[in-house]
């Protein structure tokens, strides 16, 4: 509870208000913080028997020669939970240091709490997490599971959708995810994935008409993009989560994808990461380094194949722009007012779009996201 690193960080909190010396010392008696860091490690008479009879003790000079290792000042038992678990001494004149003792004690028995609950919150976040990366691991509910569901109040009867936020993350902690989700039923819960991914297990219930809204808040908040998977059974947790992954794939930045919504996206992803990666390099090889010409091919589609909008998009005569798809022609091979050639441009520059997101550190083409 009452560790040499709590110890020690509960002096330099406490030296910023006073400047007589501190001690931090154990239910044993022996030191564990201080500054005055040769007193580290001695035994403290005093302060064994201020743990023992859990009260304030008074040392004057005459009781320097009388107790082994004190000197003059004030000890003060740490209380948590009603248990002493250590002594805080202050050194000096007595008389002058006793009327803010008592608020040193209390401020240090603050400063434990504070760590108790802290580890407490690492702790289920720890374990919550490897609860859920076993759970989509395991295709059955096993009991082992479903006591480490009990454990942290998850239920595992009730329905979920698996909701996966990708972003920077402003509020990195889980705690602050939670006050901005506003969950009253205290049923929904997060965990971390990865670095800038977050889960969002949502049960349920029969409100989900307002799941949408509350999104579009978290959202606004969070940044990023979010998938959704359809409503599952807690028995089909790996389906779900591979839903919310693709519905995260096709989702845009600052937009919400349902799963269920997808069509095209859903068709796509079941290609293998090769094929896609060989079809863009024989549409797009040719074009290799053109990044302008790479960025007017994703305006055009942008702009749903418009020479007008696409135009105005980047600012050009409407001529510079038959330059460029003639360009394109010449370099690819790709007609795009054909629609067999411009359905494959399509796709290859969504394969482009998607390996850049994945393979950041070594993108095949210069692009920009459609």
């Amino acid at each position: 509870m009452l560790s040499p690193l709590l110890s020690k960080k509960i002096i330099q909190d406490v030296k910023k208000f006073i400047q007589e010396d501190i001690i931090i010392v154990g239910t044993d008696g022996m030191i564990m913080a201080s500054s005055d860091e040769s007193r580290i490690g001695a035994f403290h008479e005093g302060a064994l028997l201020c743990a023992k009879e859990r009260q304030t003790m008074i040392l004057y000079k005459q009781d320097e020669q009388r107790l082994k290792g004190v000197k003059n000042g004030l000890n003060l038992p740490i209380f948590f939970s009603d248990r002493v678990i250590g002594v805080i001494g202050i050194t000096g004149d007595p008389d002058t240091i006793q009327p803010y003792g008592e608020l040193l004690r209390k401020m240090t028995e603050l400063l434990v709490q504070e760590s108790y609950f802290s580890e407490q919150l690492q702790w289920r976040t720890r374990g919550l997490e490897s609860f859920v990366h076993d759970w989509l691991q395991s295709g059955l509910l096993t009991p082992d599971l479903q006591e480490r569901a009990a454990v942290f109040q998850v239920d595992l009867k009730q329905d979920k959708q698996f909701i996966l936020i990708e972003s920077t993350f402003s509020y990195q902690s889980v705690t602050d995810l939670i006050r901005l989700w506003d969950d009253e039923r205290s049923l929904d819960f997060f965990v971390h994935r990865r670095h800038n991914l977050v889960l969002l297990v949502h049960s349920v219930l029969n409100e989900t008409a307002a799941l949408p809204y509350k999104l579009d808040r978290l959202l606004a908040q969070t940044g990023g993009r979010i998938g959704v998977s359809r409503i599952i059974s807690p028995e089909q947790a790996s389906a779900g989560y591979a839903q919310a992954e693709r519905a995260l794939q096709a989702a845009d930045p600052g937009a919400i994808v349902f799963e269920e919504s997808l069509c095209l996206s859903l068709c796509l992803h079941d290609i293998h990461p090769e094929t896609k990666v060989e079809f863009m390099k024989r549409l797009l090889g040719g074009a290799a380094g053109q990044d302008e010409l790479i960025l007017t091919m994703h305006t055009f589609f942008k702009h749903n194949m418009s020479l007008k909008q696409t135009a105005a998009a980047l600012n050009i005569h409407i001529n510079t722009l038959h330059y460029r798809l003639k360009k394109w022609q010449e370099l690819t091979g790709q007609d795009v007012r054909k629609t067999e050639d411009a359905v494959s441009t399509y796709l290859a520059l969504r394969f482009l779009d998607e390996h850049t997101k994945n393979e950041s550190n070594s993108p095949l083409f210069s692009h920009h996201s459609l």
